[in-house]
């Protein structure tokens, strides 16, 4: 509109959309949108992740239940079923409740990191932890003697050191994944943040 005089009256350039001024924060400070390009890889990395160890585990309970032994490796790997009552190495064999409530903290907590990074690297091991944590989840809940106190059915023999699954290996190659994206300085905005990257010099580009 005009004033009196015929000057054009506009909106500041700073004003938002919605009437508020905006914040004044650097461009490259303010925290990537979330898209399906992290998304989508996060949902699809679980879910293949879940899948196959849910698979994997119907087949050991239907083939190695009688105590039958399927040697892969001589003695450095074999297939034989075990009913884990702790978490990994039977660590808390006592504490089933306990592991199951943190087991679905770490899980949430993870899904949280996923839903805020913008990295398809970090989407894609987040993936790897969230898939293999609601693997062993499963069992917690639905698998025997009751719910929050299942034991997690394992059933790969590493030379007799402890017995896991394929959840388990989807844990620690997400975890991996993590410790690389970490000691990279890549993170979770998907930006490098090692003190020779260029300001707002994407990682995953």
């Amino acid at each position: 509109m005009q004033d009196k005089t015929g000057t054009t009256l506009t909106h500041s350039d700073h004003d938002s959309p919605g009437g508020g001024a905006d914040d004044g924060a650097p461009a490259g400070a303010r925290r990537a949108p979330r898209t399906p390009a992290t998304l989508i890889p996060f949902a699809l990395v679980a879910l293949v992740s879940l899948v196959a160890d849910q698979g994997s585990k119907i087949w050991a309970l239907g083939s190695l239940d009688d105590g039958h032994v399927v040697p892969v490796l001589g003695d450095l790997l074999s297939l034989r079923l075990l009913r884990n009552p702790g978490a990994a190495f039977s660590i808390g064999d006592s504490f089933t409740l306990v592991m199951t409530i943190l087991a679905v903290g770490i899980t949430v907590a993870v899904a949280v990191a996923a839903w805020r990074t913008a990295s398809r690297r970090w989407a894609v091991s987040l993936g790897l932890l969230f898939g293999g944590s609601l693997g062993n989840l499963y069992d917690r809940f639905f698998r025997e003697p009751s719910p929050g106190r299942g034991h997690v059915v394992d059933f790969i023999d590493y030379a007799g050191f402890f017995v896991g699954n394929i959840a388990d290996i989807a844990i620690v190659l997400g975890a991996i994944g993590l410790i690389w994206l970490t000691f990279t300085d890549v993170g979770l905005d998907g930006l490098k943040a090692g003190r020779h990257a260029k300001k707002g010099e994407s990682a995953d580009a």
